[in-house]
């Protein structure tokens, strides 16, 4: 190897790459953060507004939804954060996990809000943050199959059907 080669080992990712088995593709991640990040802001702004009232349940609500956008942008755009000092540290364990686990953590932050004040703005305001958590849930099924393999399966088991008939027929006799 050469020296050059020692300073800028290769992009492609390797097999310690976390995001790298995760089936994603880089449109779809980047599709992702994207709506993690406006979530993140509508929840910001949302919430402000949502904690102008009197009511104390919108007000909670409200501090909620400003909890959640600190949350997401911590997870999802961490160069926002940059003067927090762990905010890097927090994005990189958030890029571990799984799909499935941000689906479950983005879309149980949105609705614990709208259980507690059922309003416009925090159905609103929470709506872009759960539609965060739902594309990584989307991406946690994984890719749809091709016409060829899923022929192949289903011939696959019409033959073992068959096998199996034949085999039920002939204990019968």
């Amino acid at each position: 190897m050469s020296a050059q080669e020692d300073q800028f080992p290769a992009a492609a990712p390797g097999p310690a790459d976390p995001s790298a088995d995760d089936g994603m593709t880089w449109w779809y991640r980047w599709l992702c953060r994207i709506a993690g990040v406006v979530g993140g802001m509508s929840c910001a702004f949302a919430g402000l507004w949502n904690c102008i009232t009197i009511n104390p349940l919108n007000i909670a609500a409200g501090v909620w939804m400003m909890l959640n956008a600190f949350v997401l942008f911590l997870c999802e755009a961490p160069f926002c954060c940059q003067f927090i000092e762990f905010a890097n540290a927090v994005a990189t364990r958030a890029d571990k996990l799984r799909p499935w686990q941000k689906a479950a953590f983005y879309c149980g932050m949105a609705v614990f809000p709208v259980m507690l004040s059922l309003t416009l703005t925090t159905l609103f305001g929470n709506a872009v943050a759960f539609a965060a958590g739902v594309l990584y849930g989307l991406s946690a099924l994984g890719k749809k199959g091709d016409a060829i393999s899923y022929a192949r399966i289903q011939q696959q088991k019409q033959m073992d059907e068959e096998k199996l008939t034949g085999a039920m027929e002939g204990q019968a006799l």
